[in-house]
């Protein structure tokens, strides 16, 4: 196949990140921006690097900024959509 046919060759690599929206591990290298197939979401290299390199633990934490840790029990301040439906969690809700 000549060049001039395949003017365009994108190679996956597994040393890029995953997609942080569906973390698919087939995403690209699209000039300055890696692009995941699997969702068409697009992010620069830059924030993906940087991300790569603050990776620790997450922490949750509430309204007023306390730490929450398994087990915690707390209150739904506001409605919160479910995500891919209708529904929503309402406020006041308990949860632990």
């Amino acid at each position: 196949m000549s060049e001039e046919a395949c003017p365009r060759v994108i190679l996956m690599s597994s040393t890029l990140p995953n997609c942080p929206q569906c973390d698919s591990e087939y995403t690209y290298e699209d000039g300055a921006m890696c692009v995941c197939p699997t969702c068409s979401h697009e992010w620069a290299q830059a924030l993906s690097s940087e991300a790569a390199a603050s990776k620790g633990p997450k922490v949750y934490k509430d309204a007023h900024g306390n730490i929450l840790e398994d087990g915690d029990t707390i209150s739904v301040i506001k409605d919160l959509r479910i995500g891919g439906s209708s529904d929503c969690v309402k406020q006041g809700t308990k949860v632990k």
